[in-house]
């Protein structure tokens, strides 16, 4: 059955909402198809993670990503009309736990993806599994809290991801999606569907609680009087399924074919492509995610990117506005190798390598080896190092690789992007739209909520595809490797 607009929509309004709930903002972008460069407004709004928590534990309130994304909808109100928003569409941080009760409201605080305190829980559920559950995953937060918060945990009727949370603010409805699924540890890749016999390792009630999977190419639900009061939007609008952030900005990216890879630097570090068939790495080091257009979406995740990057600011220049800066042309005039300087990033323990409890490693100091562009160049490089190394493991897996695209905050660094370029030995493209998930998931709801997906049936991929190609703007210059540089 096709999609069905509901009664009093906007077949004629050509306005498409993508909300990005991140882990450091909330983001807001407005896509008009009929205009020329598609972007027409934008917004941000900051978040923090909650003070005073023990080591290894990372937490947000999933209540404040509400009040952040009211904020970005008053701030999109004073660019353009919001009555003229036809879908919206949500990505969100992948991996963390937002429990509810019976009545909707949030029992604790969200756990999230880059939270190492459940590093216990993760092992043993990847020994009973017999398969990597990293510690990131949604599986080990679950377990966590009914193995430390038993009441907590019994008063819990809803388990969502983070995007599934927004879903629900915004139609009532509660549902999940293939793609963020497939990062809880409860998901069965290949298949498309819950793995029972990992809901019930994870815990014997846990399948109860878990929400309906959604179809590819299915709405989540339409915009709710409350949600639309709040907000500013027309009640009864369709919202996309959305999907994790690596999902949408994917779609955002342009990668929607396979061999278009595309490196994010963001809070964390991504890697990832689009396959049209499940990549399964039996060392476990490129995790097997489902894209959010019915193909896959194999992926490298390190959880220690630019806030490798912010603790060094906050070190050397933390009342400095300009302090990246400051930080990349000091690096640039330190030879690549920094003179034997070396910086292993793993400030927040990482995934991959697993090493939920590793800590940041500086080597290699001799005189004027704490300078901080030396310290920022090393530290560069050895993100860049970590990264790289999974586009070399997905070319062993047969992946292809034709193209490398660099999104998020890190790719405004022209430092960072030649000395990628350079450690790879391949052209980069860069984005010109810096918000690629907050795109892709207006992207998505342009493409699903005008009625081209197709409930139940699957979403056509050429149709995605095409929208990509169109719309996602790529700059006309491609970055060259200039020689094969020490990083490499």
């Amino acid at each position: 059955m096709g999609l069905i607009w509901p009664q009093g929509g906007h077949m004629g309004q050509k306005h498409y909402l993508g909300l990005d709930v991140g882990t450091q903002s909330v983001k807001g972008l407005v896509f008009d198809p009929e205009q020329d460069h598609g972007v027409i407004a934008r917004a941000g709004q900051p978040l923090d993670l909650l003070p005073g928590l023990p080591a290894g534990a990372a937490e947000q309130h999933p209540d404040d990503w509400w009040q952040a994304v009211t904020q970005v909808l008053r701030q999109l109100a004073e660019q353009i009309d919001l009555s003229r928003i036809a879908g919206v569409g949500v990505s969100g941080q992948q991996h963390g736990s937002v429990f509810l009760d019976d009545s909707g409201a949030v029992v604790r605080p969200a756990k999230l993806w880059c939270d190492t305190s459940t590093a216990d829980e993760a092992q043993q559920l990847t020994q009973k599994l017999g398969r990597s559950v990293p510690v990131g995953f949604t599986a080990s937060k679950v377990t966590w809290l009914a193995r430390h918060e038993a009441e907590n945990w019994q008063r819990t009727t809803h388990v969502l991801l983070p995007h599934d949370f927004i879903n629900y603010r915004l139609t009532g409805s509660m549902t999940m999606e293939a793609g963020d699924a497939s990062g809880t540890g409860w998901f069965d890749v290949e298949a498309r569907h819950f793995d029972e016999a990992a809901m019930k390792a994870v815990d014997e009630n846990l399948a109860a609680k878990v929400p309906r999977l959604l179809e590819t190419g299915e709405v989540a639900g339409h915009v709710s009087e409350s949600a639309a009061s709040a907000l500013g939007l027309t009640a009864g609008i369709p919202v996309a399924p959305g999907g994790g952030d690596n999902m949408m900005s994917a779609i955002g990216s342009g990668a929607t074919r396979s061999g278009v890879v595309v490196m994010s630097l963001g809070t964390s570090g991504t890697v990832f492509t689009r396959t049209d068939q499940p990549v399964i790495d039996p060392e476990g080091l490129i995790a097997p995610f489902c894209s959010s257009d019915g193909g896959w979406l194999p992926l490298l995740c390190v959880m220690n990117c630019t806030n490798v990057t912010e603790e060094i600011r906050q070190a050397y220049f933390p009342d400095d506005p300009d302090a990246l800066q400051r930080l990349t042309d000091l690096a640039s005039a330190v030879e690549p190798g920094c003179g034997g300087v070396e910086f292993v990033p793993f400030i927040h323990g990482e995934r991959v390598p697993d090493l939920p409890h590793a800590t940041g490693t500086i080597t290699g100091i001799r005189p004027g080896g704490l300078q901080p562009g030396v310290i920022f160049r090393a530290a560069l490089e050895g993100i860049t190092a970590n990264l790289c190394s999974g586009v070399a493991r997905m070319k062993r897996l047969g992946v292809e690789v034709d193209a490398l695209r660099l999104v998020g905050g890190g790719s405004k660094n022209p430092l960072w992007r030649q000395m990628i370029a350079d450690t790879l030995q391949v052209p980069v493209t860069l984005h010109e739209e810096p918000e690629s998930a907050a795109l892709g998931a207006a992207l998505q709801a342009s493409w699903i909520c005008a009625g081209e997906g197709k409930s139940g049936e699957g979403t056509s991929e050429i149709s995605c595809h095409e929208k990509t190609n169109r719309w996602v703007p790529v700059s006309s210059e491609t970055l060259k490797p200039e020689a094969t540089s020490a990083e490499s």
